[in-house]
């Protein structure tokens, strides 16, 4: 049994009992934090989702992060299957009383995976050429999504000290979420997660480009005013329900 799984003391609601159906690995996340206006943004998530917000405002998170060691459960990993590059664009929502994360778009760099997740989850996966090279202490991540103009550059060091995001702290509420929500057929679906408690780093980062997301404050584009590095989690990833 994963170390992961004894560890469910910090989930604010109880695991699915069915078993999950996939585990990933996620290495080398940035997280970059932009506060949004409620007005905005809520004319971009479905009206059944409730917006979630912090002291007032609504926030969206991009994550530039490599998945690795990704299997199904029960079989091993596949080759050229289990390593890809992503990049999520999320914001913050609550259903029934459960906080969770609504994304506007995943993008990937590996076809198959985005056909697949696409067709299972519903989720708004896209192909994308990206790229990711690591410079002495620096990352470098560039993605460009096929036909659009949509990209993102970036360069992002973490800082040195690693720390546990405190309850009630906006590194908390932003970090600590354990579903999805996403639409298929007209219903929606809640897609449970599972991971051990985060530890972050700040970061730095230089951001050239990012044309993701046209409703992002134009003065935060080249520096979020909120930025985390996490080197490594896995992740558990639990059945689809309609909810």
């Amino acid at each position: 049994m994963y170390q992961e799984l004894k560890e469910i003391e910090h989930r604010p609601y109880p695991l699915q009992p069915s078993p999950w159906l996939m585990t990933q690995v996620w290495r080398d996340l940035l997280f970059m934090h932009y506060p949004v206006s409620t007005d905005i943004i809520k004319s971009y998530i479905p009206t059944e989702l409730e917006l979630d917000i912090f002291e007032n405002k609504a926030w969206i998170s991009m994550i530039p992060l490599r998945i690795t060691n990704m299997r199904a459960r029960g079989i091993p990993p596949v080759p050229y299957m289990n390593s890809y590059l992503e990049l999520n664009v999320r914001t913050y929502v609550v259903y029934q009383g459960i906080p969770g994360i609504y994304f506007f778009s995943l993008d990937a760099n590996h076809p198959l995976v985005v056909t697949g997740a696409r067709t299972v989850t519903g989720l708004p996966y896209k192909h994308a050429n990206m790229s990711f090279e690591k410079h002495e202490e620096t990352f470098h991540y560039a993605s460009q999504r096929i036909h659009t103009a949509k990209k993102l550059n970036v360069a992002y060091q973490p800082g040195h000290i690693l720390f546990e995001p405190q309850e009630g702290s906006i590194d908390h509420w932003l970090l600590e979420r354990y579903c999805m929500y996403s639409f298929r057929g007209g219903q929606i679906l809640r897609g449970d997660i599972h991971h051990d408690k985060w530890k972050v780093n700040r970061a730095e980062a230089v951001i050239s480009t990012n044309t993701l997301v046209p409703f992002i404050p134009g003065e935060f584009i080249g520096k979020p005013p909120l930025l985390h590095y996490s080197r490594r989690r896995r992740f558990f990833i639990y059945p689809l329900k309609e909810v």
